[in-house]
């Protein structure tokens, strides 16, 4: 078998071996096995999990062989669950692969105590009543639960916990942590020994932006009462002065500080998010609380002394044209800034951790380091239990998704996938299922629509006959296409979750086909 290292390589540059390692250790459960499950899982455990264990009680019939390309002709008449579970196991030897040849609901309603022993559930083509039930068996087992479903053109994906807290969120674009508008003693210090007229070209070119941002901000707030540029007509004045300084026209240094010049006129101090993040009633903790918390307890206390109203510096610092002297004096600064806070941080870890009775050392200095790098960044989700979602949706919001021209199909399809699953259980199948009684069905799902709608207070709401027309039309199919799409989609936020990177999907993710978009709709 290859070295694991070789083997993920493309996948540890994105997630780490900390990332990887919580994959292996984890142990997924799929219920139905077709393909929008069956695509989950191949991406899961080509990622490496750790087991998965797939449930599903039918057999392989032959309309399977044209949508599901983990089972083939050999497969015909046997348990689905078994032939899936052997395709998945031949990708990758590495993970254990079982299979309970059950059906799903049977499982739910019989044997709830059944999923706690999971990590987390992929739930797919799960019919309302099944996501309510299972919904509050993973609640009350603490077990991640991420549903997925296809149905035609459209499908839809919602993650379901209490609450899911990342430290390493990764976002896109972030503004580095320079701290040009409030420097800290060593920094200003260093500045200082800069002088910014002298003669020497060369010396004069290779002066990082970071030093000469300092020095005009400690300048301009000295003949303006202690206060840098806020206005638009300052921040323009600001930039002139330092083009004024440039010597030469290829001076490289000075076109970034006049490029970088809004990181000093960033507001100092946190951001509203994080403002939000160390006011939550969590942060309050005891001996139950987990570590993240425990750490934002720290951070907190941290932001209101020692930190002066700032979380801890990141400490590292961009490329910019400067002579290496200089740059390696920077970097030694920058870290040297971010170990203080960081041991700073990680007595107060110790010292809350002993005040609520817990071992001092139980969180590593490696976790507390990351937390501490990554503390501008901190993100935590919580979700609604879906029953309440189904129950009473924030009706503004649906409202607004049911009228607005950009998400009418998206807030369509999102009430009829709820109103294919009332109209199954009142008439036995879905709607355009079988041969002969459309326009019966169409007729049918309507009026099963406009009633839901009334039961959720959107009265007088109307769904567009296209859509409705559409629905019957997809008779429940699942595509291959959109069932290897939101499989897809599952299986990333399976990762974000597992992992504890990136920020998972906040609300239900809806995939519309007919015109490709995929929308997010909190409810």
């Amino acid at each position: 078998m290859a070295e694991p290292k070789t083997k993920y390589d493309r996948q540890l540059r994105i997630w780490g071996e900390q990332g990887q390692t919580a994959l292996e250790k984890a142990s997924i459960c799929l219920l139905n096995c077709g393909p929008t499950g069956s695509e989950t899982l191949k991406n899961l455990v080509l990622g490496g999990v750790g087991s998965i264990t797939v449930i599903d009680g039918s057999k392989v019939e032959l309309g399977d062989l044209g949508n599901n390309f983990m089972v083939d002709e050999s497969s015909v008449g046997k348990s689905k669950a078994k032939c899936v579970c052997q395709f998945l196991q031949e990708l990758n030897d590495a993970v254990k692969a079982k299979f309970i040849e059950e059906y799903p609901e049977a499982l739910i309603e019989t044997n709830p105590s059944f999923f706690s022993q999971f990590t987390l559930v992929v739930a797919t083509q799960l019919v309302e009543d099944s996501m309510v039930k299972l919904d509050r068996i993973c609640r009350e087992a603490n077990v991640k639960l991420v549903f997925a479903r296809s149905y035609g053109l459209t499908g839809l994906v919602r993650i379901s916990l209490k609450e899911h807290t990342v430290i390493e969120s990764k976002p896109e674009h972030f503004l580095d942590d320079l701290r040009l508008n409030n420097p800290w003693p060593e920094l200003r210090g260093f500045a200082e020994t800069i002088d910014l007229d002298v003669t020497d070209p060369v010396a004069h070119k290779h002066i990082p932006y970071v030093l000469i941002l300092v020095k005009m901000a400690e300048e301009w707030s000295k003949s303006h009462d202690g206060k840098l540029p806020s206005t638009r007509e300052e921040k323009k004045e600001f930039k002139e002065h330092i083009k004024a300084r440039m010597t030469a026209l290829d001076e490289d240094n000075y076109k970034e500080a006049i490029e970088a010049s809004f990181k000093v006129f960033a507001p100092c101090g946190i951001s509203s998010d994080l403002q939000q993040l160390i006011g939550d009633r969590f942060v309050e903790v005891d001996s139950s609380s987990s570590d993240f918390w425990v750490m934002v307890a720290a951070l907190k206390e941290f932001i209101e002394n020692e930190g002066g109203g700032e979380s801890p510096l990141e400490g590292s610092i961009p490329d910019m044209t400067s002579s290496t002297e200089h740059y390696v004096c920077l970097q030694k600064l920058y870290q040297a800034k971010a170990e203080a806070d960081f041991l700073v941080i990680e007595q107060r870890v110790r010292t809350i951790l002993k005040r609520i009775g817990r071992d001092p050392n139980s969180i590593s200095k490696t976790t507390i380091k990351s937390f501490c790098k990554n503390a501008r960044k901190l993100k935590v989700c919580r979700y609604r239990l879906v029953e309440d979602e189904f129950n009473s949706p924030v009706l503004p919001e649906l409202q607004k998704y049911l009228t607005d021209e950009d998400y009418s199909v998206a807030g369509g399809f999102y009430i009829l996938l709820r109103a294919v699953d009332r109209f199954a259980a009142n008439y036995n199948s879905f709607p355009g299922q079988f041969d002969g009684v459309m326009d019966e069905d169409i007729s049918r799902l309507k009026t099963t629509a406009v009633g839901l709608l009334n039961d959720l207070g959107c009265n007088g709401v109307t769904l567009t006959e296209d859509l409705i027309n559409e629905m019957c039309r997809f008779g429940a199919a699942e595509l291959h296409a959109v069932a290897a799409f939101i499989g897809g989609i599952a299986s990333q936020e399976v990762i974000k979750l597992i992992t504890r990177q990136f920020v998972p999907l906040s609300g239900t993710f809806i995939f519309n086909g007919v015109d490709h978009k995929s929308q997010l709709l909190s409810l």
